[in-house]
């Protein structure tokens, strides 16, 4: 049976001294089909000529070699990866050594089961530094505080893809992210038994230089995968990495939150975690102004989420004792506003934090209405069916006051609608204020005073409501157009 094609990448800068004994481990190698894919990131000294001489000694169809302006080891990778044809993929750096075995025994391994994402080998420093590189066994728990798998270990360039390549945000411990992205959502992890790694020590390695941006590395780590911290961790990564569970614990009884997710909805509850994380790094900004709404696509399903500003003291310390939170409140009525006929976004949850006497920021989050238009557009719009949306409008008004719920925020930015003859939908949105009670005829007519019209709309508006709650329409008529 043909085996699989191995790609084995490697980025270049300033390796010439060690170029060729890391280029000679791999191609020495047992196994085939294998090409190297040789990147020169910008080198000032004889790397890429060295490179090139080694590609035709040992022919191009096995080591092919590219270059690009300096941009780091990140981007190398990616379009070394780019460039790769095979179904695996090895990082090797050029100054290591990989064992001729290896490749062998990993797509063996790899082969047998799908779900195993990532295979490496025991490792060896050599260099100015000799013995066993002891790295700790693998689990997702340790690997939300530190990285125990080195950049040279095999995975399938078709998870390179998934997670869309090795991050360019990050200048440092760039295989942790990338280990992350790869196996936060699950897949095994094998070491073999073999040492098949040989990893060089030398003054001015990466892995030393590394060291001096632990803060840059745990910021880049938190802002891109705060719902892996938020699972295994019980909340971010912090700079004293082994505390962090402990922290963690400790911040939750001081600053509780409440994390709330519709049971429909029970696969967004990790994206729900890490909400406010999510809300500041990412997300399409669609409304920014007192409030904020952003865009958000996860689990295939469009989402908006509303943040709402942080509230006066009074209210924070009122919303932490015994008032309902903006965000509680627009779920729960609109769980209520459904549950009676009316249309509005199918609630997904709600996120609120504080402190024990203060309210914090909270955030509110629905599906995306199907609704392409608002009252707004009548403004701008012609619309084919306008009486019959008009109509519309006016029955789901009459049904909210029927069953003696007031909008207090009624405004034209907060009806959304369809313009299609068999099946206009009208949906209502922006729902924390709302007033409950007998609506009466005067009270309702006014409630239409934030839509504005002409007055033949104003005639169609009044005789629907009328004839919904069975008023007359004469009368409606006279005070919405008061009240305007």
């Amino acid at each position: 049976m043909e085996k699989p094609l191995v790609s084995v990448i490697m980025p270049v800068y300033n390796a010439e001294e060690y170029l060729e004994e890391a280029v000679n481990s791999a191609i020495v190698s047992n196994y085939s089909p294998l090409e190297l894919i040789l990147v020169d990131d910008g080198s000032t000294d004889g790397s890429h000529h060295l490179a090139q001489q080694l590609a035709e000694k040992t022919g191009t169809t096995v080591i092919k070699v590219y270059k690009q302006a300096n941009a780091g080891p990140c981007v190398a990778r990616n379009y070394a990866v780019s460039l790769a044809k095979g179904k695996y993929i090895f990082p090797l750096d050029a100054d290591d050594k990989v064992g001729p075995d290896f490749f062998a025994e990993a797509v063996d391994v790899m082969e047998a089961d799908n779900d195993v994402k990532v295979v490496y080998a025991h490792a060896e420093f050599f260099g100015e530094r000799t013995g066993e590189w002891k790295l700790a066994p693998y689990s997702r728990e340790l690997l939300a505080r530190k990285n125990m798998i080195p950049i040279s270990a095999m995975y399938r360039r078709s998870d390179w893809v998934r997670v869309g390549g090795y991050c360019k945000e990050i200048i440092a411990r760039e295989d942790w992210e990338f280990w992350i992205s790869i196996l936060k959502n699950g897949g095994k992890v094998i070491r073999l038994s073999q040492v098949g790694l040989f990893y060089r020590v030398r003054s001015g390695s990466k892995r030393i230089s590394d060291r001096a941006l632990k803060r840059h590395v745990v910021d880049t780590l938190n802002k891109r995968h705060p719902d892996f911290f938020a699972q295994e961790l019980g909340g971010p990564l912090r700079y004293q990495r082994s505390w962090s569970r402990v922290f963690n614990t400790f911040s939750r009884i001081i600053h509780p939150r409440r994390v709330f997710v519709n049971p429909v909805f029970k696969e967004l509850y990790s994206f729900m975690q890490v909400l406010p994380v999510l809300f500041e790094n990412e997300g399409t900004t669609i409304y920014k102004g007192r409030n904020e709404l952003k865009l958000f696509k996860r689990e295939g399903r469009e989402l908006i989420v509303k943040s709402y500003q942080l509230p006066h003291l009074i209210n924070r310390i009122a919303y932490n004792s015994f008032r309902a939170s903006k965000a509680r409140r627009s779920y729960r009525y609109a769980e209520m506003l459904r549950q009676i006929g009316v249309g509005t976004p199918q609630p997904v949850g709600f996120y609120s934090t504080g402190t024990w006497m203060l309210f914090g920021s909270s955030y509110f989050v629905s599906l995306k209405s199907e609704c392409p238009y608002t009252y707004r557009d009548f403004a701008t719009h012609t619309f084919e069916h306008k009486e019959e949306i008009l109509r519309a409008i006016a029955r789901t008004t009459a049904t909210l006051h029927e069953h003696g719920i007031l909008h207090k925020d009624y405004s034209a930015g907060n009806i959304l609608f369809t313009d299609e003859a068999d099946d206009i939908k009208v949906e209502i949105i922006d729902l924390n204020r709302m007033r409950f009670g007998k609506v009466n005829m005067e009270e309702g007519c006014k409630n239409f005073e934030r839509l504005p019209g002409t007055h033949e709309m104003f005639v169609v508006l009044a005789d629907e409501y009328a004839k919904s709650r069975g008023f007359d329409a004469k009368k409606c008529l006279e005070l919405i157009e008061k009240a305007h």
